[in-house]
């Protein structure tokens, strides 16, 4: 299978950010489309959809393992849930054409087959494999035959998870592959983001690496950029007074452009391994030390501790030939406060 680079990710290129709209349109197309337009507003590379119904997430079952435990969504029936937060499928083409407009790359999560043959319509340029999804390999396997760039949420994945995943795209011919850390927990607690599984998971696997963030606040996602993040995703929504099931971890345009302008300085103050001095490091050199005649002496005058020191500014011999300057004689008469020079002794 022939591979294209379809996305400006990996070495070489900005860290790719993406606003996850999610559910956070809150059932309105209008919502939908002013979000788009807030993220490209916000400085975000991409925008993602969830492309689901919620009979293609599960049954509609009231059985003790139907209900949500343990999260924002305690108590939900998970058919309600996602009914509550599908992206309505007639939507798809018009806030594909809003992303287009805004200069946004738009792509989506897909659940099902079904789902992945109704984005090829819409010719998604990349897929996004969902935490909870990295275990349905038939759907990996499908989502990666389609040739495109996939990146997948390591969020319940052990090892063995991730060598399934990445073993089903390589048994499809793709090799377009990237991995996001991610803690599936809604909002995620700080101290379980484990920032160095950035930087490990493009070592071990061999993939391009990043986050998936449901943290709150920019923290995360700035550390995540020092460890080598190429991708961040964070979920963002236009108010969280407008509700949702998403709402309460998502940021809003503010918070989400403040993250991007941190990030992108992160990514500058990280820069390269480079021990070549610019010119104004050159320059603040003349405050480094250097070896200055500091009393009055005559010429033929011996150089000693009392007449000679490391000093700064910088102008004078290198302080390393100190003991090797330190009984030599003067050439000539030299004032206090000169530069040490070869040719003074």
């Amino acid at each position: 299978m022939k591979e294209k680079q379809v996305l400006p990710i990996g070495q070489g290129y900005p860290i790719f950010i993406i606003a996850e709209l999610s559910a956070n349109h809150n059932g309105s197309l209008e919502t939908a489309i002013e979000t788009i337009r807030a993220a490209k507003r916000a400085g975000a590379d991409a925008i993602k959809l969830q492309t689901y119904t919620a009979d293609t997430m599960t049954i509609n079952c009231n059985k003790e393992d139907f209900i949500i435990k343990g999260t924002v969504w305690e108590g939900q029936n998970l058919y309600q849930l996602y009914l509550e937060a599908f992206t309505h499928w007639k939507w798809h083409e018009e806030l594909f054409k809003v992303a287009k407009e805004e200069n946004l790359i738009c792509f989506s999560s897909p659940f099902d087959f079904s789902s992945v043959d109704f984005l090829e319509k819409l010719n998604v340029p990349a897929y996004k494999i969902a935490s909870f999804e990295i275990t349905d390999i038939p759907l990996i396997e499908y989502v990666a035959s389609k040739g495109k760039p996939i990146i997948l949420s390591t969020g319940i994945a052990t090892d063995e998870d991730i060598q399934l995943a990445i073993g089903a795209c390589k048994k499809m011919g793709n090799n377009q592959i990237a991995l996001l850390k991610c803690t599936s927990s809604y909002p995620a607690p700080i101290d379980e983001a484990n920032m160095i599984m950035v930087k490990d998971l493009a070592e071990r696997y061999g993939v391009i690496s990043g986050l998936s963030d449901h943290t709150m606040g920019s923290t995360v996602a700035i550390v995540s950029a020092c460890f080598g993040a190429k991708i961040i995703e964070k979920h963002f929504i236009l108010d969280r007074s407008i509700g949702g099931p998403d709402a309460s971890f998502s940021m809003n345009e503010t918070e989400f452009k403040q993250m991007v302008i941190a990030v992108r300085e992160a990514e500058k103050a990280i820069g390269v391994i480079d021990y070549k001095l610019t010119d104004k490091q050159q320059s603040g050199r003349t405050f480094s030390r250097s070896l200055y005649i500091v009393e009055d002496i005559k010429k033929g005058e011996i150089l000693t501790t009392q007449n000679v020191r490391s000093i700064r500014p910088g102008y004078g011999i290198h302080p390393k030939y100190y003991s090797e300057i330190l009984g030599k004689t003067a050439k000539f008469d030299i004032e206090k406060g000169t530069a040490l020079t070869w040719e003074l002794i």
